[in-house]
């Protein structure tokens, strides 16, 4: 049995509503234990001008329905494998969230594992702290719109790697969209950057000029697509250059894929993009084949 004590002391160091903090507690307390235990929905009246529900669902075989929900989370191998940790709803006429934490389980690299943990944990939290205190501020100027979603896709399901993407949307007269991606070598249990993939810092300019190459093939081909690059260039929103720690994931070909968040290279139409990019363009400066194929 795993001790969750150092984890349970980092979830509890975060400053969150009481009401969060207990349902992370009785989390923490149940994911102790290798029983599966029963569903239990729990609702909290919150200070605000009119009560949110804040519904707490257990990732448990507890109805029919909750079964074939969980019938489709995918488990990655004997190993490591990833479920939802817990949801957390809040449904308040104009006010709406759903936020939906991943946990990877069943590694043997344990501190791994609790810090990724953690960090889907905070995450949440910290995006619902900002939509209570959005809520409350709206209600109290006399009312609103205002929508947060936040949960995960596995993007790369394979021996060697585990690749998910979180993804948050947020809804407030305009819609934004975030994306965030951890890779995973499954056999030895160790979290990618990618810095790491290469010899040195000569990926950057690779990367970017390949993305750009296909940036301008695609608006060749369709007319619709609209890149910020050239003359489609605004108010200095040009692209020019990937960051160093630029989101990406490594897809099941074993092909790097780059990605960008709404608005980052491209109008709001366009939304989140992202780039495949050819093993040839990148392979001189690559520290080996063992991922990027």
């Amino acid at each position: 049995m795993r001790n969750l004590d150092p984890l349970k002391k980092r979830y509890q160091d975060i400053p969150i509503p009481a009401e969060l903090d207990d349902v992370v507690n009785q989390a923490l307390k149940a994911s102790k234990r290798k029983d599966v235990r029963t569903m239990k929905s729990v609702k909290w009246a919150v200070g605000t001008a009119a009560a949110a529900a804040v519904i707490f669902v257990g990732s448990v075989n507890a109805s029919p329905a909750v079964v074939n929900a969980l019938s489709d989370v995918p488990v990655l191998s004997s190993i490591v494998k990833v479920v939802t940790f817990r949801d957390f709803k809040v449904d308040e006429g104009n006010y709406n969230a759903d936020l939906k934490v991943p946990a990877i389980k069943d590694m043997d690299n344990q501190l791994l594992e609790e810090q990724l943990n953690s960090k889907y944990v905070q995450e949440n939290k910290e995006l619902y702290q900002a939509f209570m205190k959005e809520m409350e501020q709206q209600q109290k100027a006399g009312g609103g719109h205002l929508g947060v979603n936040s949960g995960y896709e596995v993007k790369t399901d394979n021996d060697s790697i585990l690749s998910i993407e979180r993804y948050v949307n947020k809804t407030m007269g305009s819609t934004e969209e975030i994306l965030q991606f951890d890779t995973i070598d499954k056999k030895n249990e160790v979290l990618l950057t990618l810095p790491s993939l290469f010899k040195d810092d000569s990926y950057i300019s690779l990367i970017s000029s390949n993305i750009k190459e296909q940036m301008e093939a695609q608006m060749k081909k369709d007319e619709n697509k609209t890149y910020w690059i050239g003359e489609n260039a605004v108010d200095g929103d040009a692209f020019t250059s990937i960051k160093a720690d630029q989101n990406f994931y490594i897809n099941n070909e074993g092909k790097l894929v780059i990605s960008f968040n709404k608005y980052e290279v491209a109008p709001g139409s366009m939304g989140s993009v992202e780039f495949v990019i050819p093993t040839d363009a990148i392979a001189n400066a690559l520290v080996s084949h063992a991922y990027v194929k």
